[in-house]
């Protein structure tokens, strides 16, 4: 019997090589979206077209990125967090479309997760289910920091990550079929505060947590309440946050590398002092 590959997907069909792929790692559900991402970049090249997986690499203020689709849903998507993460990557930012599900949120708005509700299903075959799906907490800052300089409405809170896109988010589905389950899922997702659904975030999440890698998460609303329509206004503004947050993050990680500290701490105010109490503390 033939030895199994390492990798079953041999580096995206044996396309890749190390080195080609980047520390930061840009990950969208769909291909379509790589050439709006790229298009911020100096320069780059397609390396891979293996399935569902498009994979560019270039430089960002002379610095190497690479961006890769992952597909629709947690199967796909863990084959490219394996894939990247063999091959070198150590930050993922997934950039995705998303509906609201908070009263107070609009068409345009971003939805930064710093958690997942773990309803992904393939995350279940990595860890027990207890396990959080939570977002590394620098990658997180970057993305709100990104939307706060490009002046963008945007959300900070837990997503969801369904395994289907009908019946795993309550919606009706072909000739009107539902089943009991079903009738309660929006509404106790909704009272959970639950930000946003998509098919992703909590895979991304969870397997990074495992393999000591950094994660982060940004979606755009596009689905219209008042139309029911798709509405890709905020795409673009998305994709300008997640840039600036690599870019945040590459400075960042040069300063840390530099000081020798492990993290990038937000400004916040120094404590007061006095001259009697040096210390800061109370008298």
């Amino acid at each position: 019997m033939s030895k199994m590959p390492e990798y079953i997907h041999d580096r995206m069909g044996g396309q890749l090589d190390k080195g080609q792929v980047a520390d930061y790692v840009i990950v969208p559900g769909s291909q379509n979206r790589i050439a709006m991402i790229v298009s911020h970049w100096e320069e780059n090249r397609m390396l891979a077209h293996h399935y569902e997986f498009l994979v560019h690499s270039g430089t960002l203020d002379g610095q190497p990125i690479t961006t890769c689709s992952t597909g629709i849903g947690g199967r796909s998507t863990s084959i490219a967090i394996d894939e990247m993460a063999s091959l070198g990557a150590k930050t993922f930012i997934r950039i995705g479309v998303t509906g609201g599900i908070q009263p107070d949120m609009a068409v345009g708005d971003l939805v930064i997760a710093s958690g997942a509700v773990r309803m992904d299903k393939t995350s279940e075959h990595y860890v027990f289910l207890e396990y959080p799906a939570v977002a590394d907490i620098e990658v997180t800052w970057a993305l709100i920091a990104a939307a706060e300089t490009q002046g963008c409405n945007y959300h900070v809170g837990i997503g969801a990550t369904a395994s289907s896109f009908y019946a795993g988010q309550g919606i009706t589905c072909f000739d009107g079929y539902r089943n009991s389950k079903m009738n309660s899922i929006a509404s106790d997702i909704q009272t959970a505060n639950v930000c946003d659904w998509d098919s992703e975030t909590a895979t991304i999440f969870t397997l990074c947590s495992l393999y000591g890698l950094r994660a982060g998460r940004i979606n755009v609303i596009v689905d219209d309440p008042d139309t029911g329509l798709y509405n890709p206004i905020g795409e673009e503004k998305a994709v300008k946050v997640v840039t600036e947050a690599v870019r945040l993050l590459m400075k960042w990680d040069k300063i840390n590398l530099e000081t020798n500290q492990d993290v990038m701490l937000p400004e916040y105010p120094r404590p007061i002092h006095d001259d009697n109490n040096e210390s800061g503390g109370d008298k």
